[in-house]
């Protein structure tokens, strides 16, 4: 009877050693499947992390790219400007000495058309003369105009020119005599049309005060330009009152 019990009791024994180890096994197994998990989520961000990093490079080296682009297109776009306004300065300054020498021929032929008059002449040889003098009038004349155009030109060039190099403060300066009206605005979309053009001197980029009665009402910068007129937007923050057809305009920044 005492041996049975024992076995009973070393079966007992057993059976409880078994299921402590089953127990003991399944926490392990559970802590493994966790730890496995773990492992296979931080792999998993860690593959996401690195093709987003792949991403965030290419993305990068495009950007780059297409910057170096812009980057030589400036500076061939620079070149040009310059190359083109040092162009129209030669010009200019051809067109000067030519004023100069024609300036010089009228004078001379004014001299010679007074001494030839107290001279006993013939009418034949003062009409010559005024002739002439007539056509040294028209020369100097279309030079002016040949002058004030290529003026215009230098700078517009040079305007052009600090915009794209970005190595001053881009700002426009307009004759300081130019006048105009406005002839059109649309309340809606904030533009105006001028009675202003190329051929007064407007020039793109150009900012026009507005005024009525001798009041500030608004700034308005130039953005199309035709021979006799332009269209300009209102400035954001420079709309003090309502423009209106009639309004004056005057350059915001007159050249000196």
């Amino acid at each position: 009877m005492l041996i049975r019990i024992c076995l009973i009791l070393a079966i007992i024994a057993a059976l409880a050693a078994g299921t402590l180890n089953v127990l003991q096994v399944r926490d392990k197994i559970s802590t493994l499947v966790t730890d496995r998990n773990t492992q296979r989520d931080n792999r998993a961000k860690a593959e996401g992390e690195r093709e987003k990093a792949k991403k965030d490079l290419a993305k990068t080296e495009k950007d780059l790219a297409q910057a170096n682009q812009e980057l030589t297109g400036a500076k061939t776009e620079r070149e040009k400007a310059v190359a083109t306004a040092a162009a129209q300065q030669k010009r200019a300054d051809d067109l000067s000495d030519k004023l100069a020498k024609t300036t010089q021929e009228r004078e001379d032929a004014q001299a010679k058309l007074a001494a030839y008059e107290a001279t006993t002449m013939t009418p034949d040889q003062v009409g010559k003369l005024s002739h002439a003098l007539k056509s040294a009038q028209e020369a100097i004349e279309i030079a002016n105009e040949e002058k004030m155009v290529l003026m215009r030109t230098v700078t517009r060039l040079t305007n052009e020119l600090v915009k794209i190099t970005g190595n001053e403060v881009y700002v426009v300066k307009l004759r300081a005599d130019l006048r105009g009206k406005i002839l059109v605005v649309d309340p809606k979309w904030d533009f105006v049309v001028l009675n202003i053009g190329q051929n007064q001197g407007v020039l793109e980029d150009g900012e026009l005060l507005v005024s009525r009665n001798g009041k500030l009402v608004a700034k308005v910068v130039v953005r199309s330009i035709e021979k006799d007129r332009c269209i300009a937007n209102v400035v954001p923050g420079w709309k003090l009152g309502e423009v209106i057809e009639g309004d004056e305009v005057s350059p915001a920044h007159p050249a000196s």
